[in-house]
């Protein structure tokens, strides 16, 4: 960074730590003094081009080329419903089982007041399914599957609930979910009323996982706020109207679906009686979720974000309830003990100590938060010693993304940023409404580095208001690429171009029931004294999905030696490092019950 550049860096953090404190106390000063301009704090500055790969980006923009042509429409006419600013997401699922990453991308809807003559055509308020053809483009299947009519869409979750090896779809919405059974064939039929899905309310962030090991996945949908058309709140002064803070609104209790695995594809809500539901309308006011199984005992735990509501813990009791510990556990609140936004949730070994952490993207002035796991169900905010406070310290994130993006074999991070308000630079110049994608690179410690926009790709150069992110191998090429959803905006898929040629192996771990993904499984890979861990998971980020593939980077690694599974069950199963193949994914099914031997073959 030029002298320059770091006395205007100086002048702007300066600007921005006293409204900070303003807001936050003297606390947050020291957190933009420490990292904002790219000091002596761990993860300041920014990284060099790599010397062999001068003038390549990291990522390229591969949207027009890719077919994927799609436009988020919110519905809004300037009475600014809430929901306008909110969504929407998207992710990766197989829908053919043909080894190639399809996409699914969400849509809003028409609200009160909105002028149809503006919608470009007919189907400006479908949600989209685009086949992947393996080429690097995508074919639109969109009204051959029966997938497009599925109301005003917010996010999506993806999983085999009835164990016929096919992946179906779960929507959240503002209004009734709808869960879409994939029927093969590239078809599918609604089933939500049939299946036991009644949720009429405002939903978010869903994910799947087997959380009672009955060998059948259940889902976990995250309620937002009680927030409708017919209760919509003016707020704001009558010549600046905004969009309203969550605060004006109660919260509702999220639902947790128990699969009963009686081969009727059926559900039953069971967030009371399993210890989850939380009725305080104060309280309960969710966007985000991950399951993952935080203490290292088998059973998968859920980790819930809450819009300025502490976040929850609930972990697993492995008898069918939960107990909720987020205070306990150190990650309802900041370090400061304060509430944050909670929109996004990336969960991932950061640091290299075989136990996984939480980042959390929050409003600005708020940082996006490191929880690090210390183990013993325990974890510290280590947000400043990350670098990643002063970066997003003015940044509104969403989505989120722990992803190897060179194949090193640590987790970088992609956050999605946008503000809420779309006239937030008349309250505040200093602020925007559209905003940069951010990229960190990962030191294996969990210190990061912004990769400088110039050096990230031409999309990190440009401003826009995303929502969704999600990353994924959509051309088996051995590096993950990203999806980005814009509110109000057309979709972006972003190429790997960083990690092209450096080592990798990829995992596809199947269940013996159904043969479908085996959501839950925990893989640790030995190589040289070094273990890396990674969770299969079916859902996460920011209402949106990821590769359910695990994908490892061996940029520095030794031979594999050996991996180690843990499937939903419990039941443990390894694979000798000779029976692998890098530079593939290997397909890997769940042993027999009783037998330790393990089978592994080449994907296509």
């Amino acid at each position: 960074m030029r002298k320059d550049d770091r006395r205007s860096c100086t002048r702007l953090a300066n600007v921005a730590a006293a409204k900070a404190v303003a807001r936050l106390g003297p606390a947050i000063s020291f957190i933009l003094g420490f990292v904002a301009c790219g000091g002596a704090g761990p993860g300041g500055g920014e990284r060099a081009a790599s010397a062999d790969r001068a003038g390549v980006p990291w990522f390229e923009d591969a949207t027009a080329e890719s077919g994927v042509h799609f436009v988020h429409r919110h519905g809004g006419s300037g009475r600014r419903y809430l929901v306008e600013t909110m969504g929407s997401g998207g992710g990766f699922l197989d829908i053919d089982g043909d080894g190639w990453l399809d996409l699914f991308l969400l849509q809003g809807a028409p609200l009160p007041g909105f002028d149809p003559t503006s919608a470009d055509d007919a189907g400006a308020f479908s949600s989209r399914l685009f086949r992947n053809r393996g080429d690097g483009t995508f074919e639109d299947i969109t009204e051959a599957a029966g997938v497009g009519d599925v109301g005003y869409a917010m996010g999506a979750c993806f999983g085999d609930v009835d164990n016929d090896g096919r992946t179906d779809i779960h929507v959240t919405a503002f209004g009734p979910d709808r869960l879409l059974r994939n029927l093969g064939g590239g078809r599918f039929e609604e089933v939500t009323s049939r299946a036991g899905i009644d949720n009429p309310r405002w939903s978010a962030g869903c994910a799947f996982a087997d959380y009672d090991r009955d060998g059948c996945l259940d889902l976990y949908v995250v309620n937002y706020l009680d927030s409708t058309v017919e209760n919509h709140v003016r707020c704001g002064p009558a010549d600046l109207p905004q969009y309203c803070h969550p605060d004006v609104f109660a919260g509702v209790p999220d639902l947790l679906y128990r699969n009963r695995c009686d081969g009727s594809g059926t559900f039953e809500e069971v967030g009371a009686a399993a210890g989850i539901r939380i009725d305080d309308p104060q309280e309960a006011k969710g966007l985000g979720v991950i399951w993952l199984d935080d203490d290292d005992d088998g059973d998968p735990d859920i980790y819930v974000t809450n819009d300025s509501t502490r976040n929850f813990l609930f972990r697993n009791r492995g008898d069918g309830t939960f107990e909720e510990v987020g205070v306990l556990a150190g990650v309802a609140f900041n370090e400061q003990g304060r509430t944050e936004a909670g929109m996004g949730i990336a969960g991932g070994d950061l640091d290299g100590d075989d136990r996984p952490d939480l980042v959390v993207t929050n409003l600005d002035f708020e940082t996006n938060t490191f929880y690090r796991n210390l183990g013993d169900g325990l974890f510290e905010d280590a947000t400043v010693a990350s670098g990643l406070a002063g970066p997003s310290v003015t940044q509104v994130g969403f989505g989120v993304t722990a992803f190897d993006a060179d194949n090193d074999s640590d987790l970088d991070l992609f956050v999605a940023n946008g503000h809420i308000l779309d006239n937030i630079a008349v309250k505040n110049p200093s602020l925007s409404f559209a905003q940069a994608d951010q990229l960190f690179v990962n030191d294996g410690h969990a210190r990061f580095t912004e990769v400088s926009p110039s050096d990230a790709g031409e999309w990190f150069e440009r401003t826009a208001v995303s929502r969704g992110a999600a990353a994924g191998d959509l051309d088996n090429d051995g590096d993950l690429d990203l999806l980005v959803t814009v509110n109000n905006g057309p979709a972006r898929l972003l190429r790997n171009r960083e990690g092209e040629g450096r080592g990798w192996i990829g995992f596809r771990l199947l269940s013996r029931h159904g043969g479908r993904d085996a959501v839950g499984a925990v893989l640790r890979l030995f190589a040289g004294g070094v273990v890396r861990i990674q969770e299969v998971r079916a859902g996460s980020s920011y209402l949106s999905q990821e590769d359910p593939r695990l994908h490892f980077g061996l940029g520095g690694l030794d031979a594999i030696e050996r991996i180690e599974i843990r499937w939903p069950e419990g039941e443990t199963q390894t694979v000798e490092g000779s029976a692998l193949a890098t530079e593939r994914v290997n397909v890997i099914r769940q042993a027999p019950p009783s037998s330790s031997a393990a089978s592994a073959r080449r994907a296509p």
